[in-house]
């Protein structure tokens, strides 16, 4: 389905499992080129040591690359599905405060994607993001595998996160 950036910038800060562990998308910028989410630390989601509990910075990173992929292929006049295949992440220091990050869709991510699709009908590729602090430390590296494929013929089009 095809959306407007302000649309779903409301729709991801009240879905349940974000909304709930304080994760705010802040903004989708530049046709969906962009998303920059914000992770408020709460007592919701802070861990025995006082910092933000992992499983919320991994759970933030989850949807954005394969949102982003999925608005844009569609606008491309793609029929297609995508979802998070694979995740790893990296804890360099604790999150004491708000976190933030950025990700960014490249033209060269997206013609990438778009000839594998036209010519293989799926693309996987995995691509890093950085989660920062207020001060601007990196606190936590992650890479994401997308995954991205045609729908066959007859296929019933559904948004797959």
């Amino acid at each position: 389905m095809i959306i407007s950036q302000n649309t779903l910038k409301w729709v991801m800060r009240f879905y349940p499992p974000l909304f709930f562990q304080r994760i705010w998308v802040q903004k989708f910028e530049n046709g969906f080129r962009s998303c920059t989410v914000k992770l408020s630390k709460s007592f919701l989601n802070k861990n025995y040591n006082g910092s933000i509990f992992g499983g919320t910075i991994y759970a933030a990173t989850d949807p954005f690359y394969a949102l982003l992929f999925d608005q844009l292929l569609q606008r491309q006049g793609f029929k297609v599905r995508v979802w998070l295949k694979s995740a790893s992440i990296q804890y360099l220091k604790p999150g004491r405060s708000t976190l933030y990050f950025t990700i960014t869709i490249t033209d060269e991510m997206l013609a990438d994607a778009e000839n594998a699709l036209k010519n293989g009908g799926k693309f996987v590729k995995a691509y890093p993001m950085e989660i920062t602090n207020k001060q601007g430390e990196l606190c936590a590296t992650v890479m994401n595998e997308v995954y991205v494929r045609n729908l066959h013929q007859g296929e019933t089009p559904r948004v797959a996160y």
